[in-house]
């Protein structure tokens, strides 16, 4: 897959910022309202001393989530971890472990932050420009803003807001199970980011993509 060269990683933390409120400017949130035909799962793991990022990435064919593809890259972390700058640690891996995949996913489930970031550039917004690719971030955990408690059910969602803007939703993937964080990267709107990854859900909590590629990121942790 051919991936866009954008910028270097050499950067400190002013420069990092800079570049993201840079770049946020760049995102494009146009309905994708096709059906997804191969689906990308991205999810990456450290090195037990921390020194080094593995990625995965796996593509599955929808809607019978057959795997077609998987590729996987190991990087040196360049940036210790500061909440807000996850993207300038697990970046490189993400891109090189994209570079090597035969098939073009139309849409790939990121495990981390779209828009639903502080200054709007989560990794899967970043990646998503590097892509040039729809992108969704599906995240366990909330980086930034508020947001009411969604209802029980598998479907439910509340909206993810900061300040007055609505930078995301709190999805319920699980009837009666810890919701996830999902905001658009690139390429997609809110509503999309929640279809697709409604759509990528089966009997578990994460889609199956970003599923299978963090049981893949962690067999591979002996070996990063």
């Amino acid at each position: 897959m051919r991936v866009k060269n954008l910028h270097g990683w050499d950067l400190d933390y002013k420069q990092a910022r800079a570049l993201q409120e840079e770049l946020a400017g760049k995102l494009r949130f146009t309905s994708f309202d096709k059906k997804p035909k191969l689906v990308a799962g991205l999810d990456c793991a450290f090195s037990k001393d921390g020194s080094r990022i593995g990625a995965v990435i796996v593509v599955m064919r929808w809607p019978d989530f057959e795997i077609v593809e998987t590729a996987e890259a190991v990087r040196p972390v360049q940036m210790p971890y500061v909440p807000g700058y996850l993207s300038f640690r697990e970046g490189p891996a993400c891109i090189a472990a994209a570079m090597k995949l035969k098939h073009v996913p139309s849409v790939f489930i990121i495990d981390g932050q779209g828009t639903a970031h502080p200054r709007r550039m989560g990794l899967a917004s970043h990646l998503g420009l590097f892509f040039d690719r729809p992108t969704i971030g599906c995240a366990k955990s909330r980086l930034t803003g508020e947001h009411d408690e969604p209802g029980p059910e598998k479907g439910d969602y509340a909206w993810l807001w900061d300040d007055n803007e609505k930078i995301g939703a709190v999805l319920r993937t699980r009837t009666r199970v810890k919701p996830v964080y999902v905001s658009p990267g690139h390429k997609c709107t809110r509503q999309d980011a929640i279809r697709i990854v409604l759509q990528c859900t089966t009997k578990y909590k994460l889609p199956e993509p970003t599923r299978i590629a963090h049981q893949l990121v962690t067999k591979m942790k002996p070996r990063i």
